[in-house]
C-alpha cells in the first residue's frame, strides 16, 4: 500500500542496509532519504522535516543515542525509531528514556520496520486514518501549554524537556481531563510493553511528571492520586466538592 505522505529519514552507517531499505520503501511508494552518520542530522532537519527518523544506535562519530539526546534537549519532538545490533536491554531503556518512540533490533524484516513506523505515527495522529493531532486544540493549564500537534510542553512560553514516557503520560492525561484513570487503563493508553511499564511501574513516570508540573510534587494539584484506583488530571483549579 502506497503512503505518498510518509517521508522517512534513515540514519545508518551500514551501506548495505541503507540500499536495502531504500529499495524496499521506494517499492512501497514511500519517500525515503538517507544519511550515513548522525553528524549532519541537525543541519538536515533545518531544511527537511520527515514524518519520522529511523536512527541507528552504533555509528562512528556521533552515535544514535547522542544524536537523540541532542534532538530532545533542543526541544525537537520529531518521532524517532532506534535501530540496534546490540542485545542489551539497557540500551533500549536508555533510548526510550531519552525520548525514542520505539526500538527495533537488528536483524529485522523491512516489513516490520514499516509496521512499527505506521504504529508510531498512528499513535501520534500523523497518518491518514488516525486521529488528526493538528485539529486538537492545545491543553492550557496554569503557566503551561501542551500542544498535541507539535508534541511540546511550554511553561511561560519556554519549552520544557520531556522524555518519551513523560510525553506519552501527559498526552494520556491531557486527553482525559477530570477522568479517573486506573493504572490498567493508563497502561493501555501508554502501550505499556513499548515503554517497558507495568501497572505499578506507571507510578515512576507519574512522579517524574509531577516534578515538572506541580509547585509542590508532594501535594499534587494537577496529577492527583485517586486512592485505590489510579490518577486524575485536573488542568486548573476546580471546585473540590465536584471531585468528591
Amino acid at each position: 500500500m502506497s503512503d505518498p505522505a510518509l517521508q522517512i529519514l534513515l540514519v545508518d552507517d551500514d551501506e548495505v542496509l541503507r540500499d536495502l531499505l531504500r529499495t524496499f520503501f521506494q517499492q512501497q511508494g514511500v519517500e525515503i532519504s538517507v544519511l550515513h552518520d548522525a553528524s549532519g542530522l541537525a543541519r538536515r532537519l533545518q531544511r527537511e522535516r520527515p514524518s519520522i527518523i529511523v536512527l541507528d544506535v552504533m555509528m562512528p562519530g556521533v552515535d544514535g543515542l547522542t544524536a537523540l539526546k541532542q534532538l530532545r534537549s533542543g526541544g525537537d519532538s520529531i518521532p524517532v525509531i532506534m535501530l540496534t545490533a546490540r542485545a542489551e536491554g539497557a540500551d533500549r531503556i536508555i533510548g526510550l528514556e531519552l525520548g525514542a518512540d520505539d526500538y527495533l533490533g537488528k536483524p529485522f524484516m523491512p516489513q516490520e520496520l514499516l509496521a512499527r513506523i505506521r504504529a508510531v505515527l498512528r499513535r501520534q495522529g500523523g497518518m491518514n486514518g488516525g486521529p488528526v493531532a493538528q485539529r486538537r486544540a492545545p491543553c492550557r493549564f496554569g503557566a503551561f501549554e501542551f500542544d498535541f500537534a507539535t508534541r511540546t510542553l511550554c511553561r511561560d512560553g519556554k519549552p520544557v524537556k520531556l522524555t518519551g514516557s513523560e510525553y506519552a503520560l501527559l498526552e494520556a492525561f491531557a486527553s482525559h481531563p477530570l477522568q479517573t484513570l486506573s493504572r490498567a487503563h493508563l497502561l493501555e493508553l501508554l502501550d505499556g510493553a513499548r515503554h517497558r511499564l507495568t501497572e505499578r511501574g506507571i507510578d515512576v513516570p507519574v512522579w517524574r511528571l509531577r516534578r515538572l508540573l506541580e509547585d509542590d510534587p508532594s501535594n499534587p494539584r494537577r496529577v492527583r492520586t485517586v486512592r485505590g484506583i489510579g490518577y486524575m488530571f485536573v488542568p486548573d483549579q476546580v471546585d473540590e466538592h465536584n471531585l468528591a
